[in-house]
This record gives C-alpha cells, sequence and structure tokens, in this order.
C-alpha cells in the first residue's frame, strides 16, 4: 500500500464516528421468533368504537350513565353545548335539531329493544321538525354511501320519520335524506340509505346525522346504527388495510377492561348486546366488538388471537368456556393459542385484584380449567413490571411446573416524568431513549430469578404491552419522531433478547403506537414507521455485531428507571433471513444533533447493493395527525456497496434498516 493510499484510509478513518463490525458467519443458538412482532388491542379512546370499529354513532341506544363524571366533564369541557341538551333529557352526545322547541324528548326505561332504554321524541304539530342530532366525521375522501338501522315504535301522529346528514349546526342545510313509513305499534327495525352528492361535504368538515319528525308525531327512538358503505366485516377499510400491511403476526385482546369483561356481553346477535360502561375508562362499551368480530378482524389481517382472560371478577369456569367457543371458530378447533391468565393483577385498579398472598392459587385455578379444555393451550401467567418484579414474580414461581409457560411483564411509561428538576427537553429526551437499553438488562435479570427455580428451562418472559407516552407536546412519544426512536430502541432491545423473551405486543395497535383516526381521516404515528420497517424485514437469524461509537449515561432520569449508565448513540442489531442470502442491519440514532457517520465492516457475507429505508424528520417533536398524515414517513433509497466495508452516514434522531442482498458469484 503506498503512503498516499495509507493516509486516505486514516483521514477516512478519523472522520467517523462509528464502526459497525458484523460477522454473518457467527449465528446465534436461536432465531427470531415472529411473535416478537405482536401487538395489542383493547376497547379504549376510539382503538376500537369509531376506529377500528366503524359503526360511527355513539350512544346509539339512547342510555344514561355510559360515561363517569371525569369523562362526563371532559366531553362538556370540549363542547359546553352538551350541557343544555341535558336539561331537556338527551342523553350524552346527542342534541336537540332546534333548541328553541325545549323538552320535545322523554327518556323511558324497560321495553327497550337494546339495552334499558329509549328516546320518547315527540314533534310539535304542524310542518316545523323536531328530532335529535348528533355531531358526525364521515370518511368522504374514500365513500359517499352510508347505511344504516333504527328500531322506532309508532305511538301518535303521521307514521313518517326523515333520517338525514345535515350541514353541522346549520339544520335547514339537508345534504342527504332518507324517509322512513312505519307500521304498526311495535317495536321494529328500520334500514336507511343515505347518499351524499359529491363535493357537498369536505374531508374532515363535521355533519349532523339527523333523526326528525312532524305533523305531532310520537315515536320511540332505540339502537339507531351507521356505517359506511365500504365497511370491512363492521370494520375500517383503512385501518383493517394499515394493520395487514403491518404483518403483525399476533394480536393481544387485553388491557385494564379484561378484568371486569365478561366475554359473553359480546357474542350473539349485535341488535341484543348491551351497551355498559367500561369500568377502565370510564367510557361507554357497546359490546358491538365481541370475540367473533375480534377473530375475523385476526384473520383479515392473517394474525392469530392472544386474549387475556379475566381473573378480576370473572370465574375459571367462565374462561375455560371463552377457550372452547375460540377454539370451536379458530383454526379447525386444533387449539394451542396463547391466553393470557389475567392482566396487571399486582395493581388496585384492576377490578377484583388478587392479592400477592393469592395469586400463585388464583393463577393455578384458571390454568387447570383451561388445561382441561385444551391442554396445548399455551399460558401466559401475569407477571410484574421490570421495575418492581422480584417478590409477585416469586409467588408465581411458587407453582408447580407446567402451570405456565411464559411470565409477562409491561411497561406503559410516561416520557416526560425525570426526577432531575432542573432537566431541559433535550436531557428529557436522552433519558426516554435510553429506557430500552436498561430495560434490556432487567429481562435478563428477571430470566435469572426464573432460572433458579424449578421452572428453569420451561418459563419465559412475554412482554405483553410496552409504550412510551408523551406527558406533552414536547415530550418524545409514541405520537411523534421522538417516539419512533424509542420504539426502534425496543426492537433492537427485543431482537437482542429473543432466546427468552419469545413474545412481545407493542401497545397498540390502533391509537397509541400504532393506527389512529380522527375526524375520518386513518394515519399511522412515526412509531407505526418505525415498527413496521422491522415487522416486514426478512430477518430471523441473529449474527454476531460490535458497534463502537460514544456512549451517554442517564442520571436522575424518567422516574421508572432513572440511573441508566453507557448508552450507545448508535444501537445496531443484525439478522440473516432463513435463506442465508439476505442480511439486515436495524440501526438507531439516539443523538439528538449529530448525524453519525459509520464504517460497515462485513465478515461470511458479500453483497453488490443495500436497500436502505430511513425514518427521520426535522426534529423529534415532528408527528403526523388528520392535517398532516403523511408528515413522518419512511424513506427509501438504494446504493452500491464498495465490497465487504463501506460507510454510511445516520441522520440525527433516526431509525434505518439496511437490507443487503448476497452477491450472487
Amino acid at each position: 500500500m503506498s503512503i498516499l493510499n495509507w493516509l486516505l484510509l486514516l483521514i477516512s478513518a478519523l472522520a467517523q464516528d462509528a464502526l459497525i463490525q458484523v460477522n454473518a458467519a457467527h449465528k446465534a443458538t436461536h432465531k427470531i421468533p415472529r411473535s416478537i412482532y405482536g401487538t395489542f388491542l383493547e376497547p379504549i379512546g376510539n382503538s376500537i368504537n369509531n376506529g377500528l370499529w366503524a359503526q360511527i354513532i355513539e350512544n346509539p341506544s339512547f342510555e344514561d350513565g355510559l360515561w363517569d363524571a371525569a369523562e362526563v366533564k371532559r366531553k362538556v369541557d370540549a363542547n359546553p353545548a352538551f350541557l343544555r341538551p341535558a336539561h331537556i333529557s338527551l342523553p350524552l352526545p346527542w342534541e336537540p335539531l332546534k333548541m328553541s322547541q325545549g323538552a320535545r324528548y322523554e327518556p323511558r326505561w324497560n321495553d327497550a329493544p337494546n339495552s334499558y332504554r329509549w328516546l320518547m321524541l315527540m314533534a310539535l304539530p304542524g310542518s316545523e321538525q323536531t328530532g335529535v342530532r348528533q355531531e358526525v366525521y364521515l370518511p368522504v375522501h374514500r365513500v359517499l354511501e352510508y347505511r344504516g338501522s333504527i328500531y322506532m315504535r309508532h305511538f301518535s301522529g303521521a307514521p313518517s320519520v326523515e333520517i338525514s346528514i345535515r350541514r353541522r349546526n346549520r339544520p335547514e342545510e339537508i345534504l342527504a335524506r332518507g324517509d322512513i313509513s312505519l307500521h304498526g305499534s311495535e317495536w321494529a327495525r328500520y334500514e336507511f340509505k343515505l347518499v351524499l352528492p359529491p363535493g357537498r361535504l369536505a374531508s374532515l368538515e363535521a355533519a349532523d346525522f339527523v333523526i326528525a319528525a312532524k305533523d305531532n308525531t310520537r315515536v320511540g327512538l332505540d339502537q339507531v346504527v351507521l356505517w359506511p358503505a365500504d365497511a370491512v366485516d363492521g370494520m375500517d377499510p383503512e385501518m383493517v388495510k394499515l394493520s395487514r400491511e403491518l404483518k403483525t403476526p399476533i394480536v393481544r385482546y387485553g388491557g385494564n377492561y379484561t378484568s371486569f369483561y365478561h366475554w359473553r356481553d359480546g357474542v350473539g346477535p349485535m341488535d341484543k348486546r348491551v351497551s355498559m360502561t367500561n369500568l377502565a375508562w370510564g367510557m361507554p362499551e357497546y359490546n358491538q366488538f365481541g370475540t367473533d368480530e375480534f377473530l375475523a378482524f385476526c384473520r383479515l389481517i392473517h394474525a392469530e388471537p392472544q386474549i387475556a382472560l379475566n381473573l378480576g371478577t370473572g370465574t375459571a369456569d367462565e374462561a375455560a368456556a371463552w377457550v372452547r367457543y375460540v377454539d370451536r371458530k379458530w383454526n379447525n378447533g386444533k387449539g394451542g393459542l396463547l391466553w393470557e391468565l389475567g392482566n396487571e393483577l399486582w395493581g388496585n385498579f384492576q377490578h377484583g385484584y388478587p392479592t400477592e398472598p393469592y395469586i400463585a392459587g388464583k393463577t393455578r385455578e384458571f390454568s387447570e380449567a383451561v388445561r382441561k379444555v385444551d391442554a396445548g393451550a399455551r399460558l401466559i401467567g401475569t407477571g410484574a413490571d421490570a421495575d418492581h418484579f422480584e417478590k409477585w414474580n416469586a409467588a408465581q414461581l411458587s407453582n408447580p411446573p407446567g402451570t405456565v409457560d411464559l411470565l409477562s411483564t409491561h411497561f406503559v411509561v410516561g416520557t416526560g416524568r425525570v426526577i432531575r428538576k432542573d432537566a431541559d427537553a433535550d436531557t428529557i429526551a436522552l433519558a426516554a431513549f435510553a429506557l430500552p437499553v436498561e430495560l434490556e438488562r432487567r429481562l435478563r435479570r428477571m430470566q435469572q430469578q426464573i432460572d433458579t427455580t424449578a421452572h428453569r428451562g420451561r418459563v419465559h418472559l412475554a412482554f405483553t404491552e410496552w409504550l412510551f407516552h408523551p406527558r406533552n407536546a414536547r415530550s418524545a412519544g409514541f405520537n411523534n419522531m421522538g417516539g419512533a426512536i424509542c420504539t426502534g430502541g425496543m426492537l433492537n432491545t427485543l431482537m437482542r433478547t429473543s432466546d427468552i423473551v419469545p413474545v412481545s405486543d407493542m401497545t397498540g395497535l390502533i391509537e397509541f403506537g400504532g393506527i389512529w383516526k380522527k375526524r375520518g381521516r386513518v394515519y399511522g404515528v412515526p412509531a407505526y414507521w418505525a415498527f413496521r420497517m422491522f415487522s416486514t424485514a426478512d430477518a430471523s437469524m441473529p449474527v454476531e455485531i460490535q458497534t463502537q461509537v460514544e456512549k451517554y449515561d442517564v442520571t436522575q432520569g424518567i422516574d421508572r428507571l432513572p440511573e441508566i449508565g453507557a448508552v450507545p448513540y448508535l444501537d445496531v442489531t443484525a439478522a440473516l433471513n432463513d435463506a442465508g442470502d439476505k442480511l439486515t442491519l436495524f440501526c438507531v440514532n439516539r443523538h439528538l444533533n449529530k448525524d453519525i457517520r459509520a464504517r460497515v465492516e462485513l465478515a461470511g457475507f458479500a453483497g453488490a447493493a443495500a436497500k436502505i429505508t430511513t425514518l427521520a424528520a426535522s426534529n423529534i417533536y415532528a408527528a403526523n395527525d388528520e392535517l398532516a398524515p403523511e408528515n413522518v414517513l419512511p424513506v427509501e433509497t438504494h446504493e452500491n456497496l464498495a465490497g465487504q466495508n463501506w460507510t454510511h452516514a445516520f441522520p440525527r434522531s433516526s431509525v434505518t434498516v439496511i437490507e443487503i442482498q448476497r452477491q450472487l458469484n
């Protein structure tokens, strides 16, 4: 080598910030299971109702008491106009067509086609309409036809009711309408169709759904539903599409609602399912999306169900019956699905929680009941979080081997809650980015505890909830690019620990770190796109990798895990596909201000070109929303490789996936 070439190599090395050395010939002894890319679905916010579940009307059966006091306050604070309808006996979130008409409504209990209550609508004499309305957002960017049904009972006056879509707060401007002729004096179900003219209602614009009568008509109203005509088995087609494209292999159906959910409330004829309060979140549970609908969703996106059983207010017989019901409907009755024995039962916020001295017995009771109906069921016992697991997990591990196959752990953390009082935004962000590093260390400790018991070699861990949620708009969290950095770091941790954590479920598939719908517009947050970059990659066999890069320490950081040392600014994992002809690098640059230029040295693998997918933004607070649904998206480029060694610059605060195809001889 000439002195000039040697000097050029030296200058190049000095200009680099990191060295990534990959030896594809040194493979791990285990494969990365697809099940680390599981996701999580729970009825919270609009994740299901008016989210994945495309039915648009809230409180369709005119019930009272579906929202708790805190949620009522939130709704009224957001829309003070809700206060006035309450004075004329209209339930949330229904409003009168014309407030000036006063009290033309009477709630009645019993004799209801659905749930417990129905509403008497009493029209004024003459041609002026009296009615009820509800603010709705319709996905007019993709569909103009809407179909629905309503239960009505005619009492007196003209036997006719009009269903319509009108301009919000402008009752005189009807955009679509249909008349329903009433027959008889008993409850009957009536179907209707509304077709909006093109261009009359803008995307993201609110409208009013209206039920109206005139000429002294008195009519009972109950269970009114409205669907976009393009709904797929009752589900939003855009949400189904984005869910399918994530290629998540399992969907966990669980959460805080698990501890009071009775599965039979969500099966049977939909018109007869009873509306009630979701006790965990103080919001309505209409039970329209139940077991069969969840299984249909799993089929649509090619995922397996993972269901959490009610160990709070439920019984072992009830749980076993649910397992039997699902097994009959899934995979030709073969069974063997993942079942979670409770959710966060260590918390006193869980309804009917067992205390620590009783958790082992409760777990054993339910395990035995499930095994009787499905001997091949894979059972996940409720474990504790990584920052307080020792005593609770020890109690669970006192059960005999075979009671459970996995112990769960969760980590749902507010990324803005730091101990350091004078922490600036950058310090808080770096503390959040470091959390997966410490979680990796804690997971190893959790497995070590298991391996000191009779469960060694038989029980591993299932990370069945994980989420980084922002405290405010200036915190890294699921809704912004900072959350994508956390997600990338977490997935690298899960790949490295897949020998002891074979199952993981990101919170959540719908809302939180996944897919959102606001004002009828569907989009993925940056964390969704980061997750998708990993979950769709063809990479199953970990290979040896070493990264030399600057590190930082966290002190007095996020309150759950405040002390974290030796956090690499550039976090990289590597894996081959099953065929061994593709090598993929998963790279996270945690640095807030610096692009990291890295030299990549490959051994045991030769590739001529790489596909590089990069997720980056102008800053870590950049987000996607209904106004800018594609503000932060991955960008794909292609790069020719100069032999087995080359240099790549990783943008600051970014997630990058590099796929290298083996060079053919």
